[in-house]
């Protein structure tokens, strides 16, 4: 079928629309008509080479729509659906059986193969020649998607779907950090570095927990009034203060948490820094390929952990719907970072991301 499309041609190249062919589902897929994709810095990652999806191809990987048609086989959703395309997963290996399907053992296949797991790219130009698909299990900066069924979580009636794209990534990254990583005990003390979409998610899942100091540490005070508004206790600008000073201050010692949310190396040893004994560390932002980090051997010899944190771990069926569910009730009000554009802006949004100007960007569908 023919779709609309944002192509990147190359590394750093630029977003063009594009009129491609998009396969019919086959057993197991679904075709979804896109109306909102999120944009994630992940997606800047692609585009500069940073994660190797086999270019030309086409981005996007924060998707909601409705489902307009399934392949044989399928019984998880039906035509009409309004659904969020989530994490992509062979459901085969140890790990997806284990219940950790962000940790798939063909996590690079599914995630930047630039095709179905087991078969060719689903899209192509006029031509014939492939176009990379499949980016994240989806490629969402389209009017239209193929994936599985099982990547899919249900909306339920009444939220808006152009809303639940985000879920898919970068709220549901921040969120699972806390709700299936870190899991505060009462009086727990944790630092957020860094108060865009993965920050801001993370201190507004702890606050639905017994954390009693939720510390955000910005460079931007704009970001950082809004994190108090979300449920940080306090906050620190690093312009001015040194995180790890300020942090043992408030916390009369290192945090018991730590979360590096920003994938900036300096950054990173901050966050390390600021957890001492028995305390962890987690590293969640996206760094660009082949950045490394150092840490003290000693103070981490002392028990200190330092984890990774692939998008929030855990399912997306549970951890998606439980973070729906919390926003419908008022209790974790995304919408708060949101700010729409259309799809023929998409490098505007991007820009705009990067520079600050807007915490999470969504491209609404032609």
């Amino acid at each position: 079928m023919r779709i609309t499309a944002a192509v990147v041609e190359e590394i750093d190249g630029p977003f063009v629309l594009q009129d491609l062919e998009l396969d019919e589902p086959g057993p197991g897929e679904v075709l979804v008509r896109l109306v909102a994709t999120g944009i994630c810095h992940t997606d800047g990652l692609a585009r500069h080479g940073d994660l190797p999806l086999p270019l030309p191809g086409v981005l996007g990987h924060e998707g909601a729509g409705v489902v307009a048609a399934t392949g044989t086989g399928v019984t998880e959703v039906r035509e009409g659906d309004p659904v969020v395309i989530g994490w992509p997963y062979c459901d085969a290996c140890r790990h997806c059986r284990a219940g950790e399907p962000r940790y798939c053992l063909r996590l690079g296949e599914v995630l930047v193969g630039g095709r179905r797991l087991d078969g060719e790219s689903a899209l192509r130009r006029r031509d014939g020649s492939p176009v990379s698909s499949h980016f994240f299990g989806q490629s969402s900066f389209a009017t239209y998607s193929l994936t599985t069924a099982r990547a899919l979580v249900k909306i339920p009636d009444g939220l808006p779907v152009e809303l639940m794209g985000p879920l898919a990534c970068g709220v549901s990254t921040g969120a699972g950090a806390i709700f299936n990583t870190v899991r505060p005990e009462p009086g727990a003390q944790i630092a957020v570095f860094g108060a865009g979409t993965v920050g801001l998610a993370a201190i507004m899942a702890a606050r639905n927990s017994a954390a009693t100091r939720i510390i955000a540490v910005d460079r931007h005070d704009s970001r950082l009034v809004l994190a108090r508004e979300l449920g940080a206790t306090d906050v620190i600008n690093a312009t001015h203060d040194d995180p790890v000073a300020a942090i043992n201050d408030l916390c009369a010692g290192p945090a018991g948490y730590a979360l590096e949310c920003t994938g900036v190396i300096p950054v990173v040893r901050q966050a390390v820094d600021s957890v001492g004994m028995l305390g962890t560390c987690l590293l969640i932002g996206g760094a660009p390929a082949g950045a490394e980090f150092t840490a003290d051997h000693l103070t981490t010899l002392w028990g200190k952990r330092i984890v990774g944190v692939l998008g929030g771990s855990g399912r997306s069926h549970e951890l998606i719907t439980t973070i729906m569910q919390l926003y419908a009730q008022g209790r974790f009000p995304f919408d708060r970072l949101v700010e729409y554009f259309d799809l023929a802006d998409v490098q505007t949004a991007l820009d705009k991301s990067y520079a600050g100007e807007v915490i999470k960007p969504i491209l609404r569908m032609p």
